[in-house]
C-alpha cells in the first residue's frame, strides 16, 4: 500500500471541486470517493448540488446518495466505510481521488478521527429534546460553560457539532477538546492534497448564482416534498431550513432565498478557515487549467517514488 496515492480535492462550496475531481479521475483512470456529507442522502438532490447524471457517468463516484435521511449516519460510520472502500479500490488502482468540502469528513480519511469513549444514548436524546424545546442558543451557552476552548473554535451554528461536544462533556466529565488531537492511526498510503480557492467576492458571487440556479431547478418543490420530515437532523441544513421557514409562513420567499445565500456564504467562510489551517494543502486558483493541476500531481507522485 505504500506506493498507493489518494488525491484529496477540497475548497469552499461552489468553487468547482466536482469538475476538477472528475478531470483528475479521468486523467489517472480511477474512481472518486465523495466526502461531502450533504450529498450522502438520496432524498436530497438539488439543494446539495450532487453531481449530475452526466458527471456521475463520466467518472465512477462512491458515497453519493447512498443512505436515507431517515438513517443515523456519523462521521465515524463514514470513516469506517470509506476506508474499507479505499482499500478495496486500491486493489485495482494505484491512484484514487477524494472530493469534498466537509472538513471533518475529509480529515477522518486523511488523518483519522479522534478516539472518543462510548456515551449513553439517553444523553444525546436529552440534548436533542433540549434543542427542540429551547433552541440552539441554550445549547451553545451550555457548551461555552463546559468547554470554552472548543466553543471558541467550533462551528457553533451546527447543532450536530454542539450536541456531539456536549454529550462528551456530560458523559465523561471531561472537556470535548481534551480528546482532540491525540495520536492517530497513520495511513498506509500517500496523500496529495489540492485546494481550490478564489477571491472572497468571486466565491460569494458564485454562491449567489448557484442558489438562483437551484431555485430555477426546483429547490422549492424539493423542499415541499421533504417538508413532512423537516424534524430530521439531515434536513437541518442550509437550503432546506430556510425554505421550511417560508413554508411555515414565518418569512417570505425572497427573504428565504436571501437567507440561503447569506448562510451559504457563511458556510464557505468557515470551510476556508478550516482548510487554511492545513499546511499540506497545495492551493490553486479556481480558474487554473485542470491540465496544469494534473501535471503538478504527476510531479508530486514522481517525487514520492
Amino acid at each position: 500500500m505504500n506506493n498507493k496515492i489518494l488525491i484529496s480535492v477540497v475548497g469552499p462550496t461552489a468553487i468547482g471541486k466536482t469538475a476538477l475531481g472528475i478531470h483528475i479521475a479521468n486523467y489517472f483512470d480511477t474512481e472518486i470517493i465523495s466526502a461531502d456529507s450533504r450529498q450522502f442522502f438520496k432524498e436530497m438532490c438539488i439543494g446539495t448540488a450532487v453531481p449530475s447524471p452526466k458527471e456521475l457517468a463520466t467518472a465512477k463516484h462512491h458515497f453519493i446518495q447512498h443512505i436515507s435521511i431517515e438513517d443515523q449516519y456519523s462521521v465515524g460510520d463514514f470513516e469506517k466505510e470509506a476506508m474499507a472502500k479505499i482499500h478495496e479500490l486500491f486493489q485495482n488502482h494505484n491512484v484514487l481521488v477524494m472530493v469534498g468540502g466537509s472538513g471533518l469528513y475529509v480529515k477522518s480519511i486523511t488523518e483519522g478521527l479522534d478516539d472518543f469513549p462510548e456515551i449513553k444514548p439517553e444523553i444525546r436524546q436529552n440534548l436533542n429534546e433540549l434543542l427542540e424545546k429551547d433552541g440552539l442558543q441554550k445549547l451553545q451557552e451550555k457548551l461555552k460553560n463546559l468547554d470554552p476552548e472548543y466553543f471558541s473554535k467550533a462551528d457553533i451554528e451546527n447543532p450536530h457539532r454542539v450536541i456531539r461536544a456536549l454529550e462528551i462533556c456530560l458523559g465523561t466529565g471531561k472537556t470535548y477538546s481534551s480528546f482532540l488531537n491525540q495520536k492517530k492511526n497513520k495511513r498506509n498510503f500517500n496523500i496529495i492534497e489540492i485546494g481550490l480557492t478564489a477571491d472572497r467576492q468571486v466565491i460569494y458571487d458564485r454562491i449567489n448564482l448557484r442558489v438562483d440556479l437551484m431555485m430555477q431547478a426546483g429547490l422549492l418543490e424539493e423542499a415541499k416534498k421533504l417538508y413532512p420530515k423537516k424534524h430530521l437532523n439531515a434536513l437541518n441544513t442550509v437550503g432546506y431550513k430556510e425554505l421550511f421557514s417560508y413554508l411555515d409562513h414565518e418569512i417570505d420567499l425572497d427573504f428565504a432565498v436571501s437567507e440561503i445565500k447569506k448562510n451559504t456564504r457563511r458556510f464557505a467562510k468557515r470551510q476556508l478557515t478550516w482548510f487554511r489551517k492545513n499546511q499540506n494543502i497545495h492551493w490553486f486558483d479556481f480558474k487554473t487549467k485542470p491540465e496544469k493541476i494534473n501535471k503538478f500531481i504527476s510531479e508530486e507522485i514522481n517525487n514520492l517514488n
